[in-house]
């Protein structure tokens, strides 16, 4: 019993000597980090990656002009409690990191949302270090757009007051809905630290190279875009020694050939009133003394001149919409007139006279040219002439006698016309309010075939011209048929 008793009292002795006074086990305070939820490893100090990080971005530093590189997003460093006394390198964390993620800088964010054709909202971001360099970018596409001059006039509040004819600009802004926030900006992302630059990009998007042109005998600025699938606003835009679309060329002068991908849109409103000359009409006249196919021209027609006033909008420079406003005549027109053999209506048009198949008043908003659709946003040859600024419901005329070959409506050109004159040419007369003729009717040039809408693809009320030679859809150029 007595010697059990002492191998217990060792035994309790020996327990608070192991126990009762030995040193108490701290946890330690470390940091894990994470990059997109994957765990990397723990680091005793938080402070101690971020200064490695931004140690080791000096090059970044020097090439955007910063104080400090920040960690990649979706870095997580998080406090841990832990008995684990393992720890990694500051070097071997940092390693593991600029391999699967780019450090970044702090800077801005601008989100430019657009819609779509298919009505869907897609967006872009642009990267700037200052917001400054976005507004100034801008700037300058809007000094391209509308003019420099004219912009100080209407920012100034200085612009003539119109007496006589003149255009005033009533409003300019962006097209598209634009946000920007403070980020922290991947250092491999395109950041923009020039306006110059910048404004490059919003203006030819992703395709900044251009090819030389070398002019040859016989090129004008319109034969040199058209040729190269281009607009001449476009070569203007890139050639900035030229002044205008009449300016003279000479063989061996290099032009810059691009294409712009507008990647935002600058939108000019104004208030215009200028002087039109109005079409002259063609009046037929029938002689049955006369012998048919042999056509009298008994009096000469000569063009009228009226005063219109219009709201015009324009995106990028090319007109979308024209509201007429009013319309002063100032000089009538004078008919032309032709005595023809035998009273009735050819199926067979002239080749040689056409007439407008618009009231007076109109505005051009486009030509027969390469050009980036205002609608969908594609670079393609626009086939025809957009005939705008009679207003909508005012009356189309047929250009020329001929069959109608087809009244109906089509996705794009909406309510249409298409007229075969039986000579050679066909016509046709797109984005109609309503149509005015049916599949077969024989018309006569000058007859009423519709009125002006915006059916189809449209950005406002105008009728689509075309003029084909040959056979359906064998475009060209209306304009030749007027010269």
């Amino acid at each position: 019993m007595k010697k059990f008793v002492t191998i217990l009292l060792i035994f309790l002795s020996a327990f608070t000597c192991g126990f009762g006074y030995s040193n108490k086990i701290e946890p330690n305070n470390f940091y894990q980090v994470y990059l997109n939820d994957e765990l990397l490893g723990t680091i005793k100090s938080k402070k101690a990656l971020e200064d490695y990080i931004d140690k080791n971005g000096e090059y970044y530093k020097r090439k955007f002009g910063v104080n400090r590189i920040y960690s990649p997003k979706g870095l997580l460093i998080k406090k841990a409690t832990t008995y684990d006394n393992t720890v990694s390198s500051v070097s071997s964390i940092y390693k593991k990191i600029s391999k699967k993620a780019d450090f970044t800088i702090l800077g801005y964010e601008f989100k430019i949302k657009k819609t779509t054709e298919d009505n869907k909202i897609e967006s872009q971001s642009v990267y700037v270090l200052k917001k400054k360099t976005f507004s100034d970018a801008i700037e300058t596409l809007i000094n391209t757009f509308v003019g420099n001059d004219k912009y100080q006039a209407y920012i100034d509040d200085t612009q003539v007051k119109i007496e006589s004819t003149g255009e005033n600009i009533q409003s300019v802004y962006v097209n598209e809905d634009i946000t920007v926030k403070k980020t922290n900006i991947p250092v491999t992302s395109p950041i923009y630290i020039d306006h110059n630059d910048l404004a490059h990009y919003l203006l030819y998007g992703n395709n900044q190279n251009a090819s030389i042109y070398e002019v040859k005998a016989g090129d004008t600025i319109e034969s040199v875009a058209f040729n190269n699938k281009i607009s001449p606003e476009e070569v203007l835009l890139s050639n900035t020694d030229l002044t205008g679309k009449n300016n003279l060329l000479y063989p061996g002068q290099k032009l810059k050939i691009s294409e712009t991908n507008p990647q935002i849109g600058i939108v000019e409103e104004s208030y215009v009133v200028k002087d039109i000359e109005s079409q002259f009409g063609i009046e037929e006249r029938y002689d049955n003394n006369v012998a048919m196919g042999q056509d009298k021209v008994v009096q000469e027609g000569v063009s009228g001149l009226d005063r219109v006033s219009q709201k015009v909008k324009k995106i990028n420079g090319t007109i979308v919409y024209v509201d007429p406003q009013g319309k002063v005549v100032l000089k009538d027109p004078v008919n032309k007139i032709i005595v023809k053999g035998n009273k009735y209506i050819p199926e067979v048009g002239s080749t040689s006279s056409w007439g407008w198949p618009t009231d007076s008043g109109w505005t051009m908003s486009s030509g027969y040219v390469w050009r980036t659709n205002p609608v969908t946003h594609r670079r393609e040859l626009h086939g025809g002439l957009d005939i705008s600024g009679t207003g909508y419901g005012s009356k189309i005329y047929a250009t020329n006698n001929g069959t109608v070959q087809e009244a109906n409506y089509h996705y794009s050109f909406g309510n249409h016309v298409i007229i075969n004159h039986n000579n050679g040419y066909l016509t046709l007369y797109g984005h109609m309010s309503r149509i005015a003729v049916k599949k077969g009717d024989v018309v006569a040039r000058g007859q009423v075939i519709g009125y002006v809408g915006m059916t189809g693809v449209a950005t406002g009320p105008h009728v689509h011209y075309e003029i084909w030679k040959g056979c359906n859809y064998c475009r060209i150029d209306p304009m030749t048929m007027y010269r």
